[in-house]
């Protein structure tokens, strides 16, 4: 069986004409990604997007679309997550289902019964967004009619040993709308979870996006979300992510129209040799236009940390409101982080701001609470947890933010620092 990516483009040569939606726009995509082929394997061209990030490993795994093994037991699974006592629609290995699903009587179907990739993404530009354009299968589809509260919506996707998906989700919020979406991310074993995501948020809305990204400690995760903000609305996201072999989340923010915002804020926290990459572009094309990014990483071990952050402003974005910051806590010496924060401006008359900081525990505070009795482990806990906080604290809801809590908490028991 062929791996990398000729693997990948023999697999959509023996799909073809058996996924759903536009044929022509998928044969677009695999003609892009045989072009430029997984990001640190054999293509020609340098991607400087992923300068601080290789995919050759997965280039040589063996993944494979249909797990051969047993299927482990996903209902037992889905009781160990933190999940909230609110409606969840559940994939698993990319399948929807129904049985473990409880939605709300909200908008949702499904992208395999209305395929539509959308505007908004850029196979053309994006190997891993081309890759999901040419093989994915499913996903979730939700369009919130105007003035409406969609209240909290869990998106879960869990994954096995050996899976390779391509989730294709598409979020729509009418005029005056508000929804809080809650994505987790999980799994056991070693797989391949590829997801792309097209985020439209109408004029006066509100979305709330919180990314819970927890995987195996062999799994590859990679997310990329494409967002447009209309005039006066929000676009609230916050991801953790603590999981993976190698993770990449990257956002594309359009804020489209007078008075639009967007907040991209996230914390990594890596242990052994984990890869996590936070990769945005927050394009502000329209005037008094408002955006705040927070990125926090601690880093244990081997681990490495990727932050590049990115804020546009066109000639017309005039009263442009921008801020970024990337802040690392180093736990050990052989622990590595890239920081690339970078401003465009195109317009006068905007204020725009950002910074990196990195640095390691207090010295001076681990000896205070040694002195006072506390344990070397519980004190670095402590000094972690409060360096985190500010991050946290950005989660408005009360129970998501405990959640977040719990899940770093149990990060921490689990590495024993």
């Amino acid at each position: 069986m062929s791996t990398g990516t000729a693997g990948y483009l023999d697999r959509y040569d023996g799909l073809v004409g058996r996924l759903p939606g536009d044929s022509a726009l998928r044969a677009a995509a695999a003609a892009a990604f045989r072009a430029s082929g997984l990001p640190g394997g054999r293509q020609r061209r340098r991607m400087e997007a992923w300068k601080y990030t290789s995919l050759r490993s997965v280039a040589e795994a063996n993944f494979h679309r249909e797990p051969t093994h047993p299927r482990y037991n996903a209902e037992a699974f889905l009781a160990g997550l933190q999940l909230l006592d609110a409606p969840r629609i559940v994939f698993v290995d990319g399948a929807f289902r129904t049985d473990l699903t409880s939605t709300s009587e909200m908008g949702f179907s499904r992208f395999a019964e209305r395929p539509d990739f959308g505007t908004l993404a850029w196979p053309d530009r994006e190997p891993l967004v081309a890759l999901n354009t040419m093989l994915a299968a499913d996903g979730a589809v939700l369009e919130l009619p105007p003035d409406q509260d969609g209240g909290i919506l869990q998106l879960v996707s869990v994954c096995s040993d050996g899976a390779d998906i391509h989730p294709r989700h598409r979020i729509h919020l009418g005029n005056g709308s508000k929804l809080t979406l809650v994505e987790i991310s999980s799994g056991q074993g070693a797989y391949l979870i590829n997801t792309v995501a097209e985020v439209h948020v109408g004029a006066g809305s509100h979305l709330t996006h919180i990314r819970l990204q927890d995987e195996a400690v062999g799994a590859y995760h990679v997310s990329t979300t494409y967002a447009s903000i209309e005039a006066g609305a929000t676009y609230d996201s916050f991801t953790l992510n603590i999981g993976a072999r190698l993770s990449r989340t990257e956002v594309h923010t359009q804020l489209a129209a007078a008075g639009a915002i967007a907040h991209l804020n996230a914390a990594q926290i890596l242990a052994g040799s984990q890869h996590g990459d936070f990769t945005s572009i927050v394009s502000h094309n329209a005037p008094r236009c408002t955006s705040r990014q927070t990125v926090k990483n601690v880093l244990a071990d081997r681990s490495h940390g990727v932050f590049q952050g990115k804020i546009e402003v066109a000639r017309d974005a005039v009263k442009t409101d921008g801020y970024q910051m990337n802040q690392t806590l180093l736990l050990s010496p052989d622990a590595e982080i890239d920081s690339k924060p970078e401003l465009e401006i195109f317009a006068d008359d905007v204020k725009c701001s950002h910074g990196a900081t990195v640095g390691e525990l207090d010295a001076e505070q681990l000896f205070y609470l040694r002195s006072r009795g506390v344990s070397e482990a519980e004190a670095r806990s402590i000094l972690v947890r409060a360096f985190l906080a500010n991050a946290l604290a950005l989660v408005s809801n009360d129970t998501i933010r405990g959640c977040l809590e719990t899940a770093v908490a149990r990060w921490w028991e689990r590495q024993k620092l």
